[in-house]
């Protein structure tokens, strides 16, 4: 029985940071996967389907969803561990309803927790800034992600919410407080 745990929040609000670490803390019973890196490791093969990705996020716009399902289906079937963590999943009210109708259908993977990582809109501007890894770091690709990210929001929060599972987190303290009480909490529902 796989557990999943899906870590949402805001371009730079430091969710693929925090599960890192988590699964590192804990890599005999964790694995962490990053919906960005999936993609980026598809784009990095030079294949088709890695061509077809970065048309999409080269814009900052999401990738299709049967695309992107299947990329998280895949990697959550064949995991190491049984404790999955993946961030940066879902971002719209499509990803949500399929992964949601998916996951119906498979009995060895039960969606545990979805954790919101909360911080505010200046933050993570200046977080995602700062760090410009690249060209889609820039003020206006991130209001266009920022925005892309905010608009499904609700809807998300509310679906997840009348499940029971969501949950939220200060993401505007320090790296050692966020990965404490995120780590704390997934430990607990095991």
């Amino acid at each position: 029985m796989k557990k999943l745990f899906l870590v949402i929040g805001a371009p730079g609000s430091g969710k693929t940071t925090d599960a890192e670490i988590i699964s590192k803390n804990n890599s005999d019973s964790m694995v962490h996967y990053s919906t960005g890196e999936l993609l980026r490791a598809e784009i990095a093969s030079g294949s088709e389907l890695g061509k077809l990705i970065d048309s999409f996020t080269s814009k900052g716009n999401l990738v299709p969803l049967d695309i992107v399902v299947k990329t998280i289906v895949d990697a959550i079937s064949n995991a190491p561990k049984d404790i999955v963590i993946i961030d940066g999943y879902p971002r719209s009210v499509e990803q949500m309803q399929e992964l949601d109708k998916i996951l119906a259908q498979k009995q060895e993977i039960i969606l545990e927790s979805v954790i919101e990582v909360e911080v505010s809109e200046k933050v993570a501007c200046d977080r995602v800034l700062g760090r410009a890894r690249g060209a889609d770091d820039s003020v206006e690709v991130f209001h266009n992600r920022m925005k892309v990210y905010l608009e499904p929001l609700a809807e998300i929060q509310k679906f997840y919410t009348s499940k029971g599972i969501l949950h939220k987190i200060n993401g505007e303290r320090t790296i050692e407080e966020i990965v404490s009480e995120m780590e704390n909490f997934i430990k607990s529902k095991n």
